[in-house]
């Protein structure tokens, strides 16, 4: 079940390179917008509550976190809204696109773009989708028997060690429950997040397919409007090493 952290594991091997802090603090600051939709109060709105630790994480400044929050407040800000694209990479792996936007046809057009010039294709709606499951997942600092018992106990449907952190997943209802229980029992939460999983992943094992799809969902990240992406592929560590 694991595949939602593979583009993330492979920009690390990679060393791809990060957005500019500014466009990161946007992204993440429309995602607090939006949350916020809900409720301004972190304690009861729970989607504002993992947003705003998110951003945390990403030592984003407390007065940005508090403007992003009364952006819903403002009558006269432009509204977000949240849109997910569908789309084929070269070697026809999946890749699912999650935008935040107060320009539709501006959003659309950037992320049509990224696919045309890169080898993709945009697909219609639920073309894609259906290759994924609509999970929580729970990254936790620790890894082995300790947190394995933990998981079976709090009811969490499968854990994955990962390097040095052990990422756990849920049903998406359970996924506050589960990840105050691991805080409560001592564990180091990393980071908590509802995603999408792959139901099977593709392992790439072509150099210049897999140069050209790295390509692809940098253009893509490199996108102010785009504040997810999801995928079904894997770069084996030998091929990626051929890339740098």
């Amino acid at each position: 079940m694991s595949g939602h952290s593979k583009w993330s594991t492979i920009k690390r091997q990679k060393g791809a390179k990060d957005a500019a802090r500014g466009a990161i603090f946007t992204k993440l600051g429309n995602n607090i917008a939006v949350a916020a939709r809900n409720g301004t109060d972190p304690e009861t709105n729970f989607a504002l509550r993992l947003a705003i630790d998110k951003a945390k994480a990403e030592n984003m400044p407390m007065a940005n976190i508090q403007r992003a929050i009364d952006r819903q407040k403002d009558k006269e800000a432009a509204q977000l809204q949240e849109l997910l694209y569908e789309g084929y990479g070269p070697g026809g792996v999946a890749i699912m696109v999650e935008c935040t936007t107060d320009n539709v046809n501006r959003t659309y057009s950037d992320v049509k773009v990224a696919f045309n010039r890169h080898g993709g294709s945009m697909a219609e709606k639920g073309s894609v989708a259906f290759q994924f499951n609509r999970q929580g997942m729970i990254r936790v600092e620790q890894i082995g028997d300790s947190v394995l018992e933990k998981v079976i106990e709090s009811g969490a449907e499968d854990v994955n060690e990962e390097e040095d952190s052990s990422v756990i997943y849920t049903d998406p209802k359970d996924l506050n429950r589960i990840r105050l229980a691991l805080t409560d029992s001592g564990f180091k939460v990393l980071e908590a997040e509802l995603t999408y999983v792959p139901k099977t992943t593709i392992s790439v094992e072509n150099v210049e397919t897999a140069g050209k799809i790295l390509r692809l969902m940098e253009a893509l990240e490199d996108l102010e409007d785009v504040s997810a992406t999801y995928v079904n592929f894997d770069i084996p560590q030998a091929i990626l090493a051929q890339l740098n």
